[in-house]
């Protein structure tokens, strides 16, 4: 499967294009024993500072638009500190990112660290009660 970057309201996703003939894989790599956790907060820092860096705009322009002291910003960037969901509201408000979509893309950094696949779709079984789309809502803002 090859993969490529899809943009959205400022967050880079890397998805997989359909399945590849068989002489064209990649051979599973070993089983690794140990694996170092994933830090949440240094995740949450680094889409934070990629989504800031992308949109050109300095620390102090963002903790400005956030209400948050530059100092405590840096930090939450660089994964020294643990922002709180409201903080992380108003970052995300500040960049004018959904929090829904910075946790996802947070979220998929962490599952391609563990080794884990996760589909852009949810399973049928799952919403039969919500009419049987697959597809998750996208992300009006």
């Amino acid at each position: 499967m090859m993969r490529h970057p899809i943009h959205t309201n400022g967050i880079t996703r890397w998805v997989q294009d359909g399945p590849q003939d068989e002489a064209h894989q990649t051979p599973a790599a070993p089983e690794i024993k140990e694996r170092s956790m994933p830090i949440l907060r240094h995740e949450i820092g680094d889409v934070l500072r990629d989504v800031r860096q992308r949109q050109g705009r300095t620390l102090r322009e963002v903790s400005h638009d956030a209400r948050v002291s530059l100092g405590y910003l840096s930090e939450v960037e660089r994964g020294q500190k643990e922002a709180s969901s409201e903080l992380l509201a108003s970052i995300c408000d500040a960049l004018d990112v959904p929090l829904s979509a910075m946790l996802r893309e947070v979220s998929d950094r962490i599952a391609e660290q563990e080794g884990v696949i996760v589909p852009d779709t949810v399973p049928d079984e799952l919403t039969a009660d919500l009419g049987g789309s697959g597809r998750v809502g996208t992300l009006a803002h």
